[in-house]
């Protein structure tokens, strides 16, 4: 379902040392013996989702329908990125559900963000869905704090019905608080780190209220667990993925380039920065993640990939048919000089471009991989999503670190709690 191309030869990278390595990594991925093993849930968690906990969250969706024009969804980085990626990829650019919206806080710390919020949602019925397994991560919190405010001041008693919390099963000051004050509940599970989560309650919940069908999301993902778990690194492509790009890495080329045409995967682009950035970027060592969406960064970004430094790898995501497409007519008087494309539809045009863009780019001496979606629906998302995040799977361990732990992201929270002089710090 997912094509992986590449601009050198792959089976030359495939030497019988890469072939042992690549084996030892799939048999303790699956056997779950390797590094950081206990965040592995997310591996086999599509095929593991009960019928009654799909529907739990279905039902959880449409009780808020009914009772909300507005889900405000609080969370940062895994906790929001995977909802947004699926609810940005899917929703029309303009005519957006006039009774319902899913809106996002506690992703950044902006004053004037929030109070336009606060006052935006004034004049519409309001639930909110915080996700955190903590609680105290600093940003959501933040804004939890003022918005569960919010909710009581205009509520009261009723706004307990009205805000509901995926956190912790056992543990934190938000399943604490979940119980005090009686919130509906859903758990952030023990093996699935935040930035593998989007198949969890974490991504199903905002993404069922915002209409979207679940069924489809997830049979994706389970057909790419399903069809991905063979080992064969000739036709895997995962493993594919993962192995060019290692290859790549070992080559010199230390920041990848995820371009799109389709400007409606742009934060499914911002996901996969975080799952790659934040599951390679240890001890100094990992490929940096950058996203661009052609061809508009080509008029911005353009002259830096095409001659800049030669330390770029280019991997396209490329959406090979569009539900929905103009086709060039022919004009009278031809001013624009654009006849030439007459009887071209515009998706044409972006498959067109992508051919062009990537064998000048190759010519530049920018290494390529091209990853082939059908197109944008639920079950292709939940097949694309899973694909990258086995691939980072794969990739992590062929550098040779975890990649299902931070340790670096402790380092900022220390130095801003220092300044900030919260207590302990």
């Amino acid at each position: 379902m997912i094509n992986v191309t590449y601009s050198g030869n792959y089976q030359d990278i495939l030497t019988d040392d890469k072939k042992r390595t690549l084996k030892s990594i799939h048999e303790k991925l699956y056997a779950k013996t390797g590094e950081g093993n206990d965040y592995v849930g997310w591996l086999d968690w599509p095929s593991g989702l009960s019928e009654d906990f799909l529907n739990g969250i279905k039902d959880t969706a449409t009780q808020i329908r009914e009772k909300a024009d507005v889900l405000i969804v609080i969370g940062i980085g895994g906790s929001y990125l995977g909802a947004k990626a699926v609810i940005e990829a899917l929703q029309p650019h303009f005519e957006k559900n006039p009774n319902f919206e899913v809106l996002f806080a506690g992703h950044q710390v902006s004053g004037p963000y929030l109070k336009q919020l606060m006052s935006y949602v004034d004049d519409k019925e309001v639930a909110l869905n915080v996700i955190s397994k903590s609680g105290t991560t600093t940003e959501p919190a933040l804004a939890f704090r003022f918005l569960q405010q919010y909710m009581k001041d205009r509520y009261g008693k009723e706004a307990e019905s009205r805000i509901f919390v995926t956190t912790d099963a056992e543990k934190g000051a938000l399943l604490t608080l979940a119980e005090e004050k009686g919130y509906k509940r859903f758990v952030v599970p023990d093996d699935v780190g935040g930035r593998y989560s989007v198949f969890t309650a974490v991504g199903l919940l905002p993404i069922a209220a915002a209409g979207f069908e679940l069924n489809q999301l997830i049979q994706g993902a389970k057909d790419a667990e399903d069809e991905l778990k063979s080992f064969n690194p000739g036709d895997n492509p995962a493993i594919r993925y993962g192995t060019i790009r290692h290859h790549l890495y070992e080559q010199g080329y230390t920041n990848e380039v995820l371009a799109t045409f389709e400007p409606k995967l742009s934060f499914v682009q911002e996901w996969w920065k975080q799952l790659f950035g934040e599951s390679e970027g240890k001890e100094h060592k990992g490929i940096f993640p950058i996203s661009v969406v052609y061809t508009t960064d080509l008029h911005s970004l353009g002259q830096y990939i095409q001659d800049g430094k030669r330390n770029l790898l280019e991997s396209f995501l490329v959406v090979d048919e569009a539900d929905e497409d103009l086709e060039v007519f022919e004009a009278e008087n031809n001013a624009d000089q654009l006849n030439y494309l007459a009887g071209l539809s515009l998706h044409e045009f972006n498959l067109t471009a992508y051919k062009g863009v990537s064998e000048a780019h190759l010519s530049g001496g920018v290494p390529q991989i091209g990853v082939h979606v059908k197109k944008i629906d639920e079950y292709h998302l939940g097949y694309l999503l899973y694909f990258y995040m086995l691939s980072c799977a794969y990739s992590a361990y062929l550098l040779g670190i975890n990649p299902f732990n931070q340790p670096g992201v402790e380092d900022y929270k220390t130095a801003i709690f220092k300044l900030l002089n919260k207590p302990g710090y």
